[in-house]
């Protein structure tokens, strides 16, 4: 059985940093990876509270992107883009076609920036609800 590991996930969101940080810089290069990105997770089976925070991720990058929300680290944002980019654009370490395990390279990617953006996600999630109750 092939095994994916927090170091393979660790270098797949590293490796896609530079990508990330000039993806950033271009609102509408953003906006169609977030698009493709809310597609494609249609595709991807439910797998715990790991993916069910990525629309939250999705949309506290497009608030940063939009300048409407800028309390976040970029590094943090430069993460999850970089996750996002392995998910859209990158060639799979597992492909996706192997039945039950071709999606563990890509929750193992989107696990380790849910845990390195936790604190700001959970911020972000807050602001948003107040600012929706207001």
């Amino acid at each position: 059985m092939t095994e994916f590991s927090t170091e393979q996930a660790s270098q797949v969101l590293e490796e896609g940093m530079e990508e990330a940080q000039q993806m950033i810089s271009d609102p509408s290069k953003m906006e169609d990876l977030l698009s493709q990105l809310e597609t494609k997770l249609k595709d991807i089976p439910v797998a715990g509270s790991t993916l069910a925070k990525v629309p939250v991720m999705i949309s506290m990058v497009r608030s940063y992107i939009t300048k409407e929300y800028e309390n976040v680290s970029p590094k943090v944002v430069a993460s999850l883009v970089s996750a996002f980019v392995y998910l859209i654009k990158r060639k799979d370490l597992i492909p996706d076609n192997i039945p039950l395990i071709g999606h563990l390279d890509d929750i193992g990617v989107i696990a380790l920036a849910l845990h390195l953006s936790e604190p700001e996600l959970n911020a972000y999630s807050q602001w948003k609800a107040e600012k929706e109750t207001k």
